[in-house]
Parts: structure tokens; C-alpha cells; sequence
């Protein structure tokens, strides 16, 4: 498959690191494309997660100069746990997009298919990115507080995302709105302070896949987007739903965009925190702009 490879000469070794929890087609598109990159003299070497904090202990070990690039074969949570793993220091990171969703992918305009995922990491640029930090611990896309974190907890306890995917938010989306909550949260950037009824902190554009959250949100800039939510009634989530469906979320009335760096959030104790589609904190917490930047292979330019 060498003549499926064009450009400068390709990255050499190669670490993949993937949830072998996959279904059948994300495992047939991982062999495909650790074929493509060995039959063109890639040194390639694919290791499985065994549980939660696996890929972000195998990207940290792995910043011993060994690798060209690491790549994250998954979703949102797999590349989320990997890039915690990462430092200044680390090789790039490259992404096969697998798994529920990859707005990370969507954001950066990343391949989906095995031989051109394979091309683009084999002999791609980087870029510098900035991603974000809840309490110290990097989230990639994006956080939130508020009715999408309560979804998201909802689907992890329930266990309904391993069987039916991006469903299971559909179901505990509308199933939440019969026990809406309509508790209120402090949300403070940069010193200035703000009562909201939910709000999500963007990183980049994109939030739960294609939907825009916050359009001038770029992962080239260490500036966060506060996305406000100021109704708090099952009929405003709605509003905003469809809204974020219409792609005219940030010209409704009742929500605002904020730009800032340093983020506290507070409101009931243990409300929880999304991060990447995942729950990674319960309030009060602390949300910050990364200064260090990543390498990232993209195509260029960053897509706005």
C-alpha cells in the first residue's frame, strides 16, 4: 500500500492506544489501518486499555522519545484520558476517530475512513492546540454544568451507553425533563460574577457533535467560551435544544457568551460536572485556560 502514501518522508513509530470495548466495525477499521501504516515500513504498536486512567498512564510512559506519534483510536473519552497523559514534551498526538462520538475530530476536520486517517498521521502537519483544565485535569471540547451534566450522569449510572450509544443521551435527555431541576449555579469568569441555570465552558466550536455552541470558540486560542443559559424551566431546554439544532443557539436572547480564562463554578454540593461526554467532577469547581500548548496532526488550517 505504499503508493497510497504521499509527501515528505512518513513518521517512523508509531504508538496506538485503543478501548478494545469497541464494536466489531471500530475493530475492523483499527486493523485496517495498522496494516496500511506497517505495509509502508511504519513501526507500529497497539496498546489496550484495561480500565478507566489506562490511556492516560500509557501516553504519560510513553514520552521517552521512543515515538514519532501517539495516536488515540477511540472517542471523546479515549483521546480525553490520553491527552491528561500528555506534556510539552510528548510526541504528537494524532486521532483515528472511533466510538460514540469524536467532536475533536469534527472540530479539526479529521478523516474518517482507515486509509486516509492513516495517511494524514503517517505524513501530516501539527499544530499547536490549547485545551483546557477542571481542577488540573485537561478536557479537550468542552464542560458543563447544569442539565447536559445531569443527562450525562444519568446515562453512566444507568449503563445504557455501552448498548445503545448516542440513544441512551436521547432517552435520559427527554426522561430528565419530567424531573427537571431548578437549582441555580454561580458561575464567575475572570472575577465577574454570574446566576445561570446551566452553562457550558467551550473550548471549541462544536458541543455533542456537529451542533455549534459557541462559534467563535478556537482550540488555536488560549481563551475559554462560557456559554450562559439564564431560563430555568424544562421549556427553555427545549428552546435551546432546538436552538443548538438550528445552529442559532448564540442569538438567543436568554444566553450569553462570555470570554475568559479562570472559571469557578459553584452551586449544590455534588451537582455534577461533564467534561468531554464524561463526568469528571462534582461542584464547587475551578475551570482554566492550559497554557501549555499540544501538538496535535491536522490538516491545515484549524477549520473555523
Amino acid at each position: 500500500m505504499t503508493g497510497d502514501f504521499a509527501g515528505p518522508a512518513p513518521r517512523q513509530r508509531i504508538l496506538v492506544i485503543h478501548n478494545p470495548t469497541a464494536g466489531s466495525s471500530a475493530r475492523t477499521k483499527l486493523r485496517r489501518f495498522v496494516e496500511l501504516l506497517s505495509e509502508d515500513g511504519t513501526e507500529v504498536a497497539v496498546r489496550a486499555t484495561a480500565g478507566p486512567g489506562d490511556a492516560t498512564a500509557i501516553a504519560a510512559a510513553a514520552g521517552d522519545g521512543k515515538w514519532d506519534a501517539i495516536v488515540a483510536a477511540g472517542g471523546d473519552g479515549t483521546v480525553n484520558e490520553i491527552v491528561n497523559g500528555l506534556g510539552p514534551n510528548s510526541p504528537s498526538l494524532g486521532i483515528l476517530p472511533l466510538g460514540t462520538a469524536n467532536v475533536l475530530a469534527l472540530e479539526l476536520g479529521l478523516p474518517v475512513a482507515a486509509p486516509d486517517a492513516a495517511c494524514l498521521i503517517a505524513r501530516g502537519g501539527v499544530r499547536q492546540l490549547y485545551f483546557a483544565a477542571i481542577e488540573g485535569r485537561r478536557f479537550v471540547m468542552m464542560a458543563g454544568v447544569g442539565f447536559d451534566a445531569r443527562v450525562v450522569d444519568a446515562v453512566g449510572s444507568s449503563g445504557l451507553k455501552r448498548r445503545f450509544e448516542k440513544l441512551a443521551y436521547v432517552w435520559q435527555a427527554v426522561t430528565g425533563l419530567s424531573r427537571f431541576s431548578h437549582a441555580l449555579f454561580s458561575v464567575e469568569i475572570d472575577g465577574a460574577s454570574h446566576t445561570v441555570a446551566s452553562a457550558i465552558v467551550a473550548n471549541g466550536r462544536y458541543y455533542g457533535g456537529r451542533f455549534i455552541c459557541a462559534p467563535d470558540a478556537r482550540l488555536d486560542s488560549p481563551n475559554l467560551h462560557v456559554c450562559l443559559f439564564a431560563g430555568n424551566g424544562a421549556w427553555d431546554t427545549v428552546r435551546y435544544a432546538v436552538a443548538m439544532v438550528l445552529g442559532r443557539l448564540h442569538r438567543t436572547p436568554d444566553v450569553r457568551i462570555v470570554i475568559g480564562r479562570s472559571i469557578r463554578i459553584t452551586g449544590d454540593a455534588g451537582e455534577p460536572v461533564q467534561a468531554d461526554g464524561d463526568i469528571v467532577a462534582r461542584l464547587p469547581v475551578h475551570i482554566t485556560a492550559d497554557s501549555v500548548r499540544l501538538s496535535v496532526i491536522c490538516p491545515e488550517p484549524v477549520p473555523r
